[in-house]
């Protein structure tokens, strides 16, 4: 039986062209590789799951490719990118500063900074996590940082910016890290189910992307669960049965339910959450995003800020239609005190039941 490969890792981006979501970061590099414009050191800021260690890598691999291509991306086909991707490299060193924070793991980097590379132009140190680092190894590793050697090129990994000492980042160049929009994420989700063969669904991955909150790692694991979830085929109602996330459906029939002004429908809806088990304080504010979300879609020009699938996005255009600014607005407020006293209410249920009450009772308004 074939082992089973993580999508994370089977489609980990390597090459320039492979990275997602970092157009405009990418294309600094790879012209400062094709200058010959190499600087001593880096430091890639960003959430987590968005490419940086990754990027490090590849370029890492790039300017150490001997037989570079046109474009600046690396030959694959080289002695020194072969070493690369079969892990032999002596070229590439990798310090996880999570678990390696001391200042005598700083001072075994140090003395292998001073050993110039076999193969290649340049030994290439890339340190995950390096906010982690002690004050007192931040300190030792400043010198070298400095006036390294002409073969050495540090990379420093962080998501967390602010904790990296200011002497550290001026002696950088920062790169910054986008977080993965939706439209993005759904794309490159689509392209691997393409090539692995699995049946997908707009909605469904929409929602994955959305849980993934930016990071293509997360999502590329949520992706592999609801694919072992559905047996090959992801759906919206397996992924959202999988994550044990409600239905963005309900929102949808909350406002229907306030237009109409039907309150025994709302309630029954809200009762038939609870009855699944899910949170109400989450429902609240999952219901205050989706009024947010059809005020956006009410203009053209703001639709762009909801990030969604295209076809969930015409749903939000189509409600959109039916609701006037004034009723969205004052629909909104509603919401948001809800949400404001819910955690102080001694009866949360009725808390947000009356929520519902005054959505079905907001007055009509000329629609706009």
């Amino acid at each position: 039986m074939e082992s089973f490969v993580v999508s994370a890792l089977k489609y980990r981006p390597a090459t320039f062209d492979t990275v997602v979501g970092q157009k405009a970061l990418v294309t600094t590099l790879r012209n400062s590789v094709k200058s010959g414009q190499i600087s001593h050191a880096y430091l890639f800021c960003g959430p987590r799951g968005v490419g940086k260690t990754t990027t490090a890598r590849i370029l890492a691999k790039t300017i150490n490719c001997l037989n570079p291509k046109e474009n600046g991306d690396a030959c694959g086909e080289c002695e020194s990118c072969k070493a690369f991707e079969e892990r032999r490299s002596l070229n590439i060193h990798e310090l996880d500063a999570a678990s390696n924070n001391s200042v005598e793991d700083i001072r075994v980097l140090i003395d292998k900074v001073r050993i110039p590379p076999q193969i290649g132009k340049y030994s290439v140190y890339i340190i995950d996590e390096v906010h982690m680092l002690s004050t007192s190894a931040f300190n030792a590793f400043l010198k070298t940082l400095e006036e390294p050697p002409a073969y050495a090129v540090f990379i420093l990994a962080t998501t967390e910016k602010n904790k990296v000492l200011p002497t550290i980042i001026s002696r950088c160049q920062v790169f910054d890290f986008n977080r993965m929009n939706i439209q993005e994420t759904v794309a490159h989700l689509k392209d691997i189910a393409r090539k692995e063969g699995i049946e997908v669904e707009d909605e469904a991955l929409n929602v994955i992307a959305m849980k993934a909150d930016g990071g293509m790692r997360d999502a590329l694991s949520i992706f592999d669960r609801a694919a072992s979830f559905g047996g090959g085929k992801i759906t919206y109602k397996n992924v959202i049965e999988d994550l044990n996330i409600l239905d963005f459906n309900y929102y949808f029939k909350a406002v229907d339910f306030a237009l109409s002004k039907d309150i025994s429908g709302s309630l029954l809806m809200f009762d038939e959450i609870l009855a699944k088990g899910f949170d109400t304080g989450n429902f609240v504010l999952g219901l205050m995003e989706h009024i947010r979300n059809v005020l956006v879609c009410k203009d053209e020009v703001t639709a762009p800020l909801l990030e969604a699938a295209d076809s969930v996005r015409q749903s939000y255009i189509e409600q959109s239609k039916k609701c006037s600014q004034e009723f969205l607005l004052e629909a909104l407020e509603v919401v948001n005190d809800c949400a404001i006293n819910y955690k102080q209410s001694k009866s949360q249920r009725l808390t947000v039941e009356l929520m519902l009450i005054r959505l079905c009772q907001l007055p009509d308004q000329k629609k706009n």
